[in-house]
């Protein structure tokens, strides 16, 4: 199991960049628009520049949803590779059985 304040600040950053995502985005697009004058996209990138920085989509860790391992992690799942096997093995996760050859 995670430390519960690694997992927590986690939430914490998904909630943040759910919250700043349209004034970042409409911030990059100032910035990105070569038609405007180039103090304006400056201004842009200087107002970017000062939001938060868990506002950020990259400081977002995947993490897995059972535990809050952040390593081994399962996209299409939502969890890790040990969460994974322990929940196949008691056969929780249709369709997957444990391989022999």
């Amino acid at each position: 199991m995670a430390k519960k304040s690694a997992v927590e600040r986690d939430k914490k950053r998904r909630r943040m960049v759910k919250n700043h995502a349209a004034k970042r985005a409409r911030l990059k697009a100032i910035a990105a628009d070569t038609s405007l004058p180039m103090e304006e996209r400056f201004a842009a990138r200087l107002k970017l520049a000062q939001m938060p920085r868990n506002s950020a989509p990259t400081r977002i860790r995947n993490r897995c949803g059972v535990t809050g391992r952040p390593r081994g992690y399962y996209r299409k799942l939502n969890m890790s590779r040990i969460s994974l096997r322990d929940m196949a093995s008691v056969g929780l996760i249709p369709g997957m059985v444990k391989s022999s050859w």
